[in-house]
Order: structure tokens, then sequence, then C-alpha cells
């Protein structure tokens, strides 16, 4: 779940920080908003000033209490201290560690996607993994060991 600054972190990090054009990184936000409308979560603004957490984020601690989330994931745990998510009995965990959990869960579902991704691409997995790898780096190790794949130096 996300809200509309949620939203518009995600595209300026797309756009400035990963390369994205401007007008993918507009579709990508589109077509999102459409595949989950459910997802977007409004009237969080009051619960702001009563989060806790690191400054920064009490939008997203904010977003996740409104939207009735269990759990955060994120690249940044230190801004969500299990002391100011306790009162909201929410969670905080790397994005990594949530990845390697789902994998653990469901290993089929998450190699099938992952080639399904790949393919779309025109990518093998190994590649597609290594590029993931760049962001997610001990859940990309984690699922090459799990396989058996030796993952391609950048530059395939």
């Amino acid at each position: 779940m996300w809200n509309r600054e949620i939203l518009y972190q995600v595209q300026r990090t797309q756009v400035r920080k990963l390369g994205w054009p401007g007008a993918l990184s507009k579709s990508w936000r589109a077509a999102v908003a459409a595949a989950f409308p459910e997802a977007m979560v409004t009237g969080e603004e009051s619960l702001v000033a009563v989060c806790a957490n690191h400054e920064k984020d009490r939008h997203v601690l904010a977003t996740a209490v409104r939207g009735h989330a269990d759990l955060i994931v994120t690249s940044n745990p230190k801004h969500f201290p299990p002391e100011a998510l306790k009162p909201w009995d929410v969670c905080a965990c790397y994005r990594a560690d949530y990845l390697i959990t789902f994998y653990s869960l469901n290993a089929g579902v998450v190699v099938a996607r992952l080639e399904a991704i790949a393919r779309k691409r025109k990518r093998t997995p190994e590649q597609h993994l290594a590029l993931l790898s760049k962001s997610v780096p001990s859940f990309a190790a984690h699922l090459a060991e799990a396989v058996g794949w030796d993952l391609p130096k950048a530059g395939f």
C-alpha cells in the first residue's frame, strides 16, 4: 500500500537515482495505480504527528496504520525502530529479508515469476537476478545459491 507522497518518492527515485526516463516513471505510476486501486491509502495525514519513528518516514508509518498493514518493507529499517511501531502493532523488515522469507514459503512461485519477468525483458533468469543483486544483494545471493545459478558479472 501507499499514499500519494510514497508514490511520488518512488517516482523521484526511479528518475534521479535509477535513471528512468520521466515518461517511463509516469507510466509505471499510472499502471500501478490502475492495477491496485485498493492499495491507495488516504486520510493518513492526521496520524503523522503522533508517529514516533524517524521524522522523514512518519508518513510511511501513518500510511501503514491507516491501511491496516502488519509489515513495512523498507531499505531503511533504522527509520522504523520497534518501540515506535509497537503501539501500532506494526513491524518493519529489510526488503531482502522479506523476499527471502517469501522464497522460503513458496520457492516455486518466486522462481517462476523471476523467469517470466526475465523472459519478458529478453534476459536469462540469471541475468535478471544479477540486476536485482544491485538493490537486494542478499536475496539474489540466497536465491542463486538455492537454485544453483552462477550470476553473470555486470555488462552482459
